[in-house]
């Protein structure tokens, strides 16, 4: 069995390569933000055959899945996006040009044909694919914009629901496709297995929300994926990996560098893991970034979280000839100025593929390090960040720190024979260390000491563990001491999922609130609604969903509690920004628009900003901007970072184009407090 899934991968390494190979459009020409192709392209026109073919198809699974809505058993509900990620697929497929060969034509009939048929499975109250071995597509509702997801499994032929053995899943991040629409990526994960298949392993194959390296939605989609998985699947916690190849092996970066302790190993190949170089090598693309760009790259370079791989053993790939080398060279100085040695297996004479020995050598590390497992309890952390956004690693999360964007670094020390912690912490104001029940290993029936290397104060002494083996400590500083227990906060303060960027509110539930009233000038009104258009068309074409777009006289209590509201306009047109705008740092009246000491025309300047809601500080207000990034940015993955800080200021002037909204004339970033730096 191994040998014959051996052989698969192999397979599957070769028709993956030739894809690359074949869909890979990077190039010079993508470096003119005025001559930005189509992403996705457009795809192939129908014949009528085909498109009455497909609309009944369509029609009659409509049909169904309206059935189907009307039950209310939690079952049915639960399942229901499994059948519904097909009809999504197709119905976009066809209404969006998004089929783009004769085959994705084919392939949409049979993907309708498997949302019939379980559809109408589950109207009897049957839902045979839950428990199918093999290749298996299923779906979610995304808490972002309620949109069903798919994501592809291989669930191996020694599954089973008896007893308690929990299994090993690998998830395998895709390579760049701009043609991976939901149906072509459903119609793939419905017949390859996929680069590897390790034996007694679950594969998770997200989709990631088309082609943006998994980050933003595409990295909450994972996490989404993963989640809905181990609710319905037998999952080892502590056996879960994350690899990938080519834009797979970008996000597998990232997402190691960010989410260090949800792994016991990381895999990535080729990529990049940065992107000022990366660019600069791959794309020949010469950068001028402002101040605030330079620092936003700083979400997602990997190079500056290098620290949280020192709990996470990780497993490189490159070909020995292959550009993207340069993403593990590149971590590999990093990890170096750590005094850590990267181990990074070089296909020799290799392009952008992974040779037969090397998939062997990998293997090999890969299973041995699952028989290890993720460390239950690390005894030394060492923990970088630049954002609260990233901010935990196993028993530590950062709480507060003096300035975003700067590097800041934990090294913390167990030890639990003398019951006493060692931490060394940088650019940070708060800490909560947590170890839980059953975790333990100091002595129960004596206080931790708490000593700060980076302080000649003496040590503070916490609590004694629990009896269930658990133990929890606040810290703070505070005129450069550290003390027990939580900070005093009057007011605001960035925190974890509260900190910005503008993008950050796109990484969770959001409402787009429209403007129902007459702009105060006539150029605002009219950018404010193209921007606003510009928003959904993009949000579906990019982040394959559906923005929830209301007006701003239906908003309800209920979508000021659950959602970040993204509102267009000025405080004349929209009634939610009206109610909310004198409690914004911001002044907004008819002559000017004024942040800090700054003002500006209010006949053709508006305001971009990201903001905790008055109305509910728990969830943000954003004005008159979606995701940063745009079209210019499609054409590499490395290109798709945050574009904007927590606020700009837009002169309208100049019209909007693949790079910017406008002309940006002011941008920077809040303070720890939400206040206007000066």
């Amino acid at each position: 069995m191994k040998h014959r899934l051996l052989y698969l991968a192999l397979v599957a390494v070769c028709s993956y390569s030739m894809s690359c190979i074949l869909v890979r459009a990077d190039g010079l020409q993508d470096n003119i933000p005025e001559k930005v192709r189509a992403v996705p392209p457009v795809g192939v026109q129908l014949t009528e055959q085909e498109r009455k073919g497909l609309e009944a198809g369509l029609k009659n699974l409509r049909q169904l899945v309206k059935q189907l809505r009307q039950r209310s058993d939690q079952r049915t509900v639960d399942l229901l996006p499994d059948v519904e990620i097909f009809l999504r697929a197709v119905d976009h497929g066809v209404q969006y040009r998004e089929l783009f060969s004769v085959r994705d034509v084919k392939n949409a009939s049979k993907i309708l044909a498997e949302g019939q048929n379980r559809a109408e499975a589950l109207l009897k109250g049957e839902a045979p694919w839950t428990t199918q071995k093999g290749l298996v597509v299923r779906g979610f509702r995304s808490r972002i914009d309620r949109t069903v997801q798919p994501y592809g499994l291989v669930i191996p032929d020694s599954y089973t629901d008896v007893g308690h053995t929990r299994y090993r899943l690998d998830l395998w991040f895709h390579g760049r496709g701009e043609r991976s629409s939901e149906s072509v990526f459903i119609a793939e994960r419905m017949i390859r297995p996929g680069r590897f298949t390790p034996q007694d392993t679950i594969v998770l194959h997200p989709y990631g929300r088309y082609s943006n390296a998994f980050k933003f939605a595409g990295e909450v989609d994972v996490l989404e994926a993963l989640e809905h998985a181990s609710q319905h699947y037998k999952i080892d916690d502590d056996r879960i990996a994350v690899r990938g190849f080519s834009m797979g092996g970008a996000g597998c970066w990232q997402m190691a560098v960010h989410y260090s302790d949800l792994f016991f190993a990381a895999n990535p190949g080729a990529g990049f893991s940065e992107t000022p170089e990366f660019l600069r090598s791959f794309q020949k693309e010469t950068l001028t970034p402002t101040d605030f760009e330079r620092k936003l790259w700083r979400m997602y370079d990997c190079p500056g979280y290098a620290d949280n791989l020192y709990q996470l053993p990780t497993v490189a790939y490159s070909g020995e000839l292959d550009i993207q080398k340069q993403a593990a060279d590149i971590m590999e100085t990093a990890l170096a100025q750590r005094n850590l040695k990267l181990t990074h297996i070089i296909g020799p004479e290799t392009k952008h593929t992974i040779d037969p020995v090397s998939i062997k050598i990998i293997e090999e590390k890969m299973d041995h390090l699952a028989e290890v497992g993720r460390a239950k309890l690390p005894t030394e952390l060492h923990f970088a960040t630049f954002t609260l956004k990233y901010n935990r690693l196993h028993w530590l999360t950062v709480t507060g720190m003096d300035q975003h964007w700067e590097p800041s670094t934990v090294r913390a020390k167990l030890i639990p024979q003398n019951n006493a912690i060692e931490i060394n912490a940088n650019n940070v104001t708060s800490l909560r260390l947590s170890i839980p029940a059953g975790r333990s290993s100091f002595r129960p029936d004596q206080p931790v000491s708490i000593a700060f290397s980076s302080s000649k104060q003496t040590p503070i002494i916490a609590s004694q563990p629990e009896t269930d083996g658990s133990w929890q400590c606040d810290l703070y500083r505070e005129s450069g001491v550290w003390r027990l227990g939580q900070p005093q906060v009057k007011g605001l303060q960035k925190v974890h999922n509260l900190q910005g960027p503008i993008d950050d509110a796109f990484m969770d539930s959001f409402i787009v609130v429209r403007p129902t009233g007459q702009a105060r000038q006539e150029l605002v009104g009219r950018w404010t609604q193209s921007e606003l258009k510009h928003l959904v068309v993009e949000w579906r074409r990019h982040f394959r969903g559906d923005a929830v777009v209301k007006d701003d006289t239906e908003i309800t209590q209920d979508d000021l509690k659950n959602n970040h509201l993204i509102l267009f306009g000025d405080p004349q047109s929209n009634a939610v920004m009206k109610s909310v705008i004198e409690k914004l740092p911001i002044e907004w009246t008819d002559e000017h628009v004024r942040m800090g000491d700054q003002k500006f025309s209010a006949a053709d300047h508006v305001p971009a900003m990201i903001y905790p809601n008055p109305a509910n500080p728990s969830r943000y207000v954003v004005l008159n901007s979606g995701f940063t990034y745009r079209e210019y940015a499609y054409l590499n993955n490395a290109r798709q970072v945050p574009k904007l800080p927590d606020w700009a200021i837009i002169d309208l002037k100049t019209p909007a184009d693949s790079l910017w909204p406008g002309k940006v004339v002011a941008a920077d970033f809040f303070d720890e407090k939400w206040q206007v730096k000066h």
